[in-house]
């Protein structure tokens, strides 16, 4: 048995009856038991993690996605392997998932691994217990302004975590701009696109990192993937783009189904669509061949990769095709308009729009999605919800969207039956934290999702 001390036994001890009765009762309550151990013992987290390698998964975009790929890859290879796939990437969180798979038995195993999705905000508080192998930053957006406020506010709060693990590996988007030159101790590798014909060189009026962060003038770009993520360089200073150690060479095919390309000479498929989830996909890559595990293996593992959990999750409800797209800042909208305009077949739409803390209070950003992009396609019914259904009701009809197409649901039950009734067979949920977390807690009690966590 592991020798610990009374305090941290007692704080394993409650928190793990507190999870199982929270798992069993309230279905959830992932981060409570956290809440709990750190009561008894604020430094428990250092005594649950001691016998793992840890990998820390961070950013605004694409954290849980990226973990979950990652976590498949690694459990694949064989690694006892374990993460927050809850989604509770705050300290609690994090405590709650270690506390979770805590053995007071030793274990011999040697390999074990966690992969860790953590909040931009709390990484200063899990790197001062825990010391990463790797700490990953996917990307850097406008997100809950009203928490984070602009990007280089959320950059510092992430690399005050950064600087108390001097020591952790660091794998980085060379081609989010604010990345670069970061005058950090830590080793640093780069994954990104070295090829993306499809992208423009104009980077868009509302796109967030736009000046340089060594002199300000403004960036050029020799492509952009999206936002301002891209082939990125300074004319006036010569900061640019990193060399990168992963990298996309070739999209092959980009469809509503999935995508094809290349890394290392060898093709890859995912079965979900979006330029952002091939960046999750390079970003699992380049953490996966950090631990030398072989490109066959990844490939077939990211090829069976499940879409769950509202990030592009497809449901059949009453015979219809219904895909749930998570939202929550521009970058991250346009990118799923831009895959939902893949499909040219007749669809229905519903937007649901909360404002909750989770969200952020401020939801000002709706004007900066270019919802526009919606008038080329073939839209049959257009459903909105959500606490603030009218705001976007209001803005969907300023962006040429026919007001007579709307249905406004004010409950989750009303866009239940809504979407049930729609004429099309294909309808693309579009919805932020807490009214995707609800809204599939709805479906759940109606039988249509069997697993809610």
């Amino acid at each position: 048995m592991s020798k610990i001390n009374i305090k941290s036994f007692f704080s394993i001890v409650i928190s793990k009856f507190v999870l199982k009765i929270s798992k069993t009762f309230l279905k959830g309550g992932s981060n409570f038991p956290g809440k709990i151990a750190l009561k008894f013992d604020k430094n428990i987290l250092k005594v649950i993690s001691k016998d793992y390698k840890t990998i820390i998964v961070t950013g605004t975009n694409g954290k849980t996605t990226t973990t979950g790929m990652t976590f498949n890859i690694f459990k694949q290879k064989g690694y006892d392997v374990i993460t927050n796939n809850t989604g509770a990437n705050m300290l609690p969180g994090i405590v709650s998932c270690f506390v979770e798979n805590y053995n007071f038995f030793k274990d011999k195993d040697k390999n074990k691994i966690a992969i860790l999705e953590v909040d931009e905000a709390n990484v200063k508080f899990i790197t001062e217990h825990i010391k990463p192998e790797i700490i990953t930053i996917t990307n850097l957006f406008r997100d809950q302004l009203d928490r984070y406020g602009e990007v280089y506010t959320t950059l510092e709060k992430i690399l005050e975590g950064v600087k108390n693990t001097p020591k952790s590996t660091l794998i980085l988007n060379g081609d989010e701009s604010l990345l670069g030159n970061l005058s950090l101790e830590n080793p640093v590798l780069y994954y990104g696109f070295n090829k993306f014909n499809q992208g423009d060189k104009t980077i868009e009026l509302n796109a967030d990192a736009k000046f340089c962060k060594v002199c300000k003038a403004p960036y050029k770009y020799n492509f952009i993937t999206y936002n301002h993520l891209g082939d990125f360089f300074c004319d006036n200073c010569g900061y640019k783009k990193p060399e990168l150690n992963y990298a996309i060479e070739d999209i092959v095919k980009l469809t509503s189904e999935g995508s094809s390309f290349i890394i290392n000479h060898n093709e890859f498929f995912i079965p979900q669509s979006g330029t952002y989830n091939i960046y999750n996909a390079l970003c699992a890559y380049s953490i996966s061949k950090f631990f030398n595990i072989e490109d066959t293996l990844i490939g077939n593992s990211l090829s069976k990769q499940d879409s769950s959990f509202g990030r592009q999750e497809v449901l059949n409800i009453e015979g219809k095709k219904v895909n749930i797209i998570l939202v929550k800042n521009p970058a991250g909208y346009n990118q799923a308009l831009d895959t939902i305009s893949l499909n040219k077949s007749q669809m229905s739409l519903a937007f649901l729009l909360n404002d909750n803390y989770a969200d952020g209070r401020d939801i000002s950003w709706i004007w900066d999605v270019n919802f526009h992009k919606l008038g080329s396609l073939s839209i049959e019914e257009i459903l909105i919800g959500g606490d603030r259904l009218y705001d976007m009701a209001v803005r969907l009809k300023i962006s040429g969207l026919d007001p007579h197409s709307f249905k406004l649901s004010d409950t989750y039950n009303d866009m239940l039956n809504n979407i049930v009734e729609c004429t099309s067979d294909e309808i693309y949920v579009l919805a932020t934290y807490t009214a995707m977390i609800n809204f599939r807690k709805h479906l759940h009690s109606k039988g249509y999702i069997k697993k809610l966590w």
